[in-house]
């Protein structure tokens, strides 16, 4: 084994193909250990594992069965494969991690615990390491990463109790990787900051230097943020990567913006019902709503326009990201060249008349979307997608997650491989 610290990067792919080519370039650089995901595992079985131990034969393979039960039986398939190291979870029931000790002592190898959720504590630390297992891993789960909720306060109070390494896996990137090494962790067990990087040599690099300079290196990407953060990260995915991360949906259909050059929208709703054509109210909310708002009318999805030039011109003034129309806009060309994000559903040289009809700040539902006040709005030139209030932190970390893989797949679709190819679409295309 190594000496500590050790960099490990994770594999969670499905393809054993781009699992192989990320170890290849993270390696360059001097990647420590390489990891089998448990993704990778799950859709390659053992043969990822000896991939890897024979492509790589100088370096320290970890299999991430996250072993649960049958640990001697599961433990074996693993060493008897090429890993050196295997992992199960502290969930797993004594005699299960017992298990996984012996099996290691047979074949040379080593075991791994993985804390994740309930068993993350620092009882079940200390029982897994009386043991005889050689390694903890104190995990951040996905799910919770994508809270925002990245700390390393239990890593610190485990490390301080425990005289074997203890490692650190979720959310791990050269920013963060800093605040680890004072919580004493000594692998540090890095996932998407490698693995969907376009440049994984530089990646691995960054956080080979983070780690021996006990400095951050500053990163766009692979990083989570919490709510006061949210609308930066908005204003760079695209409503495509927000869609995704709402399992394809979020889509407000039949509206479409009046803009034709590229641009983005974010913010807060302020939301209004009217009649068609009755502009009252949509020009009444310009004045309740705050800076970096977004107007969202309901009008019925037909004219005439309760929307325009003067009411657009207001909103530019006052600082409001956008609004949205389920009815008629006219004054469309000046609206252009005052470049501020309109969508509507009608375009109309006719207005109606200012009734005062409707009610401003209420649920509205259009193009198949409940729109509450206070939900995100987010446009750019596909159209626009609203993410409820309550999950904004979640949906938008998800969708940052979403355009970080993509970059990666761009990137290997560069280096001279296809769509279907990267994403081996016939092999998972649904059984019938």
């Amino acid at each position: 084994m190594e000496k500590f610290p050790v960099l490990q990067v994770a594999l969670d792919f499905i393809e054993l193909k781009r699992a192989l080519k990320v170890a290849e370039e993270a390696v360059k650089e001097g990647i420590d250990w390489l990891e089998a995901g448990t993704p990778l595992i799950k859709s390659n079985g053992m043969e990822a594992v000896r991939k890897l131990r024979k492509k790589f034969p100088g370096k320290v393979i970890v299999a991430d069965m996250k072993i649960a039960d049958a640990g001697r039986v599961e433990s074996e398939i693993a060493f008897k494969s090429g890993a050196d190291i295997v992992v199960v979870l502290g969930s797993a029931s004594n005699q299960t991690v017992k298990e996984c000790v012996e099996a290691a002592k047979n074949y040379g190898g080593k075991v791994m615990v993985d804390l994740m959720g309930e068993t993350a504590n620092l009882k079940r630390a200390k029982e897994v390491e009386k043991m005889g297992i050689d390694f903890i891993t104190i995990h951040t789960p996905i799910d919770q990463q994508m809270t925002g909720n990245i700390n390393f306060s239990l890593h610190k109070k485990i490390s301080q109790n425990v005289k074997i390494p203890v490692a650190a896996a979720g959310g791990i990137n050269s920013e963060n990787i800093v605040e680890a090494i004072k919580a004493g962790v000594s692998i540090f067990i890095v996932g998407g900051a490698i693995t969907k990087s376009e440049n994984v040599e530089k990646s691995v690099k960054n956080l080979k230097k983070a780690i021996k300079n006990k400095k951050k290196v500053p990163s766009i990407y692979f990083k989570r943020v919490k709510i006061e953060n949210v609308k930066d990260i908005l204003l760079k995915v695209s409503t495509a990567n927000i869609s995704d991360a709402l399992h394809r949906g979020g889509w407000v259909k039949n509206i479409k913006p009046v803009l034709s050059e590229k641009f983005k929208m974010a913010g807060r709703a302020i939301t209004v019902r009217t009649y068609p054509g009755d502009w009252a109210k949509p020009v009444e909310a310009i004045d309740i709503a705050e800076k970096g708002n977004v107007i969202v009318i309901d009008a019925g999805g037909v004219g005439p326009a309760v929307w325009g030039e003067l009411a657009t011109n207001s909103c530019k003034i006052k600082g409001i990201s956008g609004v949205v129309i389920y009815g008629g806009v006219r004054d469309v060309e000046e609206i252009i060249k005052m470049n501020f994000p309109v969508f509507a559903s009608v375009i109309t040289p006719q207005a109606g008349e200012p009734k005062g009809f409707g009610e401003i700040n209420i649920p509205v539902k259009i193009g198949g979307q409940i729109i509450k006040p206070g939900d995100w709005i987010v446009g750019d030139m596909d159209g626009v997608v609203v993410i409820p209030e309550e999950k904004i932190v979640e949906i938008t970390n998800r969708a940052m997650d979403v355009l970080e893989k993509e970059n990666r797949i761009r990137k290997e679709i560069k280096d001279g491989s296809t769509l279907s190819s990267v994403t081996e679409l016939l092999k998972w295309e649904k059984v019938r």
